[in-house]
């Protein structure tokens, strides 16, 4: 998966819009909630609760994924995407990333559940 296709993964969310709340650091939000960092052509994506569970991910892909700046303590990772980890488990990262934010949200600011 490119990076261009990626940023249409996340787009194509219910509800996800693009924002750039930094110049040239393109983000995908839910909700005005970002679960995606999709600047300098990887993906930032929360991968646990803590900085603990986003480690298991760091332990299994070493040369591919590290904490995230500034907000690594919250179990937010950086995801290379080198090839390492296939289409398949990106689109599960992006995915959990994304539940996770929803999750989060009040009520009022969820999308709407897919009827289908």
């Amino acid at each position: 998966m490119n990076h261009a296709e990626l940023v249409a993964y996340c787009l194509a969310k219910p509800g996800a819009v693009a924002d750039e709340p930094w110049e040239g650091d393109l983000v995908a939000k839910v909700g005005g909630k970002i679960f995606a960092f999709l600047g300098s052509g990887g993906l930032g994506v929360k991968c646990g609760r803590d900085a603990d569970e986003a480690a298991e991910l760091r332990l299994r892909f070493p040369d591919s994924v590290s904490r995230s700046a500034y907000i690594g303590q919250h179990g937010w990772n950086r995801v290379e995407l080198d090839g390492a980890i296939d289409d398949d488990e990106l689109r599960e990262l992006v995915d959990a990333s994304y539940d996770a934010i929803v999750a989060k949200l009040p009520k009022r600011l969820r999308p709407a559940a897919d009827p289908g």
